[in-house]
């Protein structure tokens, strides 16, 4: 449940003018989802939300671009060149091939890079599937891939 309520707070301060945490609960409410202040309150503790300048003085709920990333890029670039062995793409699909058992670890890095062309991952024990918004993403996908797989 508390994923879905965090996907739909980042749904409606994307889509919605959201001055107040009174206000995102009623949001939720609207879409189904009780929620206490309290509860509002951790979510944007959570999501780390910032409040911006919207108009007339008044500050709206935003997404921070300053979150963290949960890996290095160093240590990111070590995951991939002991766990990746082939890679392959089709129109906007990229195909890592992993060493056995790695692919889940290969998917998270990916799935937290922060890297705004990647839709998202599906991994099995040792192969990656990375879906990307258009076919023309796929070259600069690879090139950083490669660019990591090298350093």
């Amino acid at each position: 449940m508390k994923r879905y309520r965090i996907m739909k707070i980042k749904e409606i301060i994307q889509n919605q003018v959201i001055e107040t945490q009174e206000e995102l609960a009623e949001a939720l409410k609207k879409e189904g989802i009780a929620v206490t202040q309290a509860t509002v309150s951790r979510d944007i503790k959570d999501l780390m939300l910032i409040k911006i300048p919207y108009k007339n003085g008044h500050y709206r709920y935003a997404l921070s671009n300053e979150k963290q990333s949960v890996m290095s890029k160093s240590h990111t670039a070590i995951l991939f060149q002991e766990a990746v062995v082939k890679i392959d793409s089709a129109m906007n699909m990229v195909v890592l091939h992993t060493i056995p058992g790695s692919a889940s670890s290969v998917a998270f890095a990916i799935d937290h890079s922060k890297n705004d062309v990647i839709i998202g991952t599906l991994a099995g024990d040792d192969t990656v599937l990375i879906i990307l918004k258009t076919p023309e993403d796929v070259p600069v996908l690879l090139s950083h891939i490669q660019g990591m797989l090298k350093s």
